[in-house]
Formats: C-alpha cells, sequence, structure tokens
C-alpha cells in the first residue's frame, strides 16, 4: 500500500498489508499516524474495508482491485473491473451487428463478474444474452458471439468454433494472452488497455526493473501520475479526486465518480496472424 503526506519531502510511503485483513488494518495505521493525504492500494479486495475503518475521511483510498463489490464502499475502485471491460467490448460487438451472445468462463471472482456484468449490459443495449455453465462452451443453435471471461476457455472456444462463423469476444484485462491462445482465436475481439501506450511504459519499467510489468504495475504507475497531477492542481483530497478531470494513464485514461467506481477508456484490439491490433481506440465519455 502506497501513502502520500503533506510535504514533498514523503510524497510516497510504503506500508505492507502482508495480504491480510489484519495486515491491512496495521498498515494504515502506520499511514494514517504518518498524516497520509492519500492512500495508494490496497490490492487485494479483503483488505479494503479494514483500511476503509482506519482511514475513515482522512484521506481518499484508491484500491488496485477490481472487485465491484467495492463501489460504494467510500474506496475508488481503480482495478480494470468487469463493467468497464464488458461494457467496451459488448458496445463494440453491437455496432458490428452481433445480436445474439452466449457468456461463459471460470467460475471464479472474475468470472462471475463478468457474467454478471454481460448479462445486464446485453440487456441494456438489446441483445438476446444466454449463460453458459462454467468451463462450457456453446452448441447449436449458435449464437452469433461467445463472450468468455478468461484466455484458456477463449482458447477452447477457438479450437472448438474454429469454421462455425462465431464471433470471439474476450474480456481478458491485460495484454499478457499466452502466445498459444493467440494462435487459436484469430479473429477475437478483446477490450483491454491500449497496447502502444503501455508497451511505452513496459520497455521504460523493465530497462529499469529488469523484469516486464504486470497489470498492477500499471495501475501504480497511473495512481502515482494522478496524484502528482493533483499536487500540481493545488489539492489532494476527495473533492479534487472528484473535480471532473479526465486523467491520462497508461492502462486508459479515467474519471472518477462519486460512488467511488471509475470511468476508464479501454481499446478493442483484434487478433490477426496471431497478433494484437487496435481496431477501436478507447475514449471516455
Amino acid at each position: 500500500m502506497l501513502a502520500q503526506g503533506e510535504t514533498d519531502k514523503d510524497l510516497l510511503a510504503v506500508f505492507d498489508t502482508l495480504g491480510t485483513p489484519e495486515g491491512a488494518t496495521a498498515a494504515a495505521r502506520l499511514a494514517k499516524k504518518a498524516g497520509a493525504t492519500i492512500v495508494l492500494g490496497p490490492v487485494l479486495s479483503r483488505e479494503v474495508r479494514p483500511v476503509l475503518a482506519v482511514i475513515g475521511l482522512q484521506a481518499p483510498v484508491i484500491t488496485f482491485s477490481n472487485d465491484m463489490a467495492l463501489i460504494d464502499s467510500g474506496a475508488f475502485v481503480f482495478g480494470i473491473t468487469a463493467q468497464q471491460s464488458v461494457t467496451t467490448i459488448l458496445r463494440f460487438a453491437a455496432s458490428r451487428g452481433i445480436r445474439r451472445i452466449a457468456i461463459g468462463g471460470l467460475d471464479d471472482s472474475w468470472g462471475r463478474q463478468v457474467r454478471s456484468a454481460a448479462m445486464s449490459i446485453a440487456r441494456e443495449i438489446g441483445l438476446e444474452s444466454s449463460e453458459l455453465p462454467a468451463g462450457a462452451l456453446p452448441t447449436a443453435p449458435l449464437p452469433d458471439a461467445v463472450l468468455m471471461s478468461d484466455a484458456p476457455t477463449l482458447g477452447r472456444a477457438g479450437v472448438a468454433l474454429k469454421s462455425a462463423g462465431v464471433q470471439l469476444l474476450g474480456s481478458c484485462q491485460g495484454l499478457d494472452i499466452p502466445p498459444e491462445v493467440l494462435g487459436v482465436i484469430e479473429g477475437a475481439w478483446l477490450s483491454s488497455p491500449d497496447p502502444v501506450a503501455f508497451a511505452g511504459f513496459a520497455r521504460t519499467f523493465e530497462d529499469r526493473t529488469g523484469s516486464a510489468p504486470g497489470l498492477i504495475s500499471g495501475l501504480a504507475y497511473d495512481a502515482v501520475n494522478i496524484v502528482k497531477q493533483l499536487r500540481l492542481g493545488g489539492g489532494v483530497d476527495r473533492s479534487a479526486v472528484l473535480a471532473g478531470t479526465n486523467f491520462k494513464g497508461v492502462c486508459g485514461d479515467v474519471r472518477f465518480r462519486d460512488n467511488g467506481s471509475i470511468a476508464r477508456a479501454l481499446s478493442v484490439l483484434a487478433v490477426t496472424d496471431g497478433k494484437l491490433r487496435t481496431v477501436a481506440p478507447g475514449s471516455l465519455t
């Protein structure tokens, strides 16, 4: 967990949550004692409410979790959520003539959130939708498209539906899809952070650390830059976060909302010759 203090000297301090609610409580107490004006983190959903219980109204809490159950908790949910990912890909699919979709994926937290968000958004934009059992693939009569929450299940669908004319859709969060999966999902549409923006950050990160960054590293980089922009604007508090500013980031431009949710610009990528190509750049509305 990262926290910013009152002065340039203590711009950024690190407090280890140990990945547990108890550790999050202890870390939050240290951050509060240090006079934190904004908290970046924690990462895990189970750590967020303990941090909020300690920090209270002292400082905004921007968690890197993507758990939509944390919306309205008091924290800002900065992780890429199922709602953001699914809204992007289904609106694009509808604009390309898709009318009937089947929604599936693994029975994990992300998979369940994707299925719930997709069924809701499909109704909202007028798509006919059906939910597949966890890990299952669609059977006849086939839909126009199948949306999968994870790369392995999307890869299985690609093999099974290769010649059936079913459009593959993915709500995978990052750009680290295994090459063996890319090889069998030719033509699939995926929602994702802009690969060009993230690649520039990734090169710099790898040059400095010797290892490639994951999505959380990109989110942390964006969050720290947002804090820097807020400081330049003269205020690092909840009202400044909610001032309506569109903040640029390597994981998509963002705008914060009152209830702790975030509008995020994600791109739509197509798999072409085993590589990812942007077909619809992200935009905030």
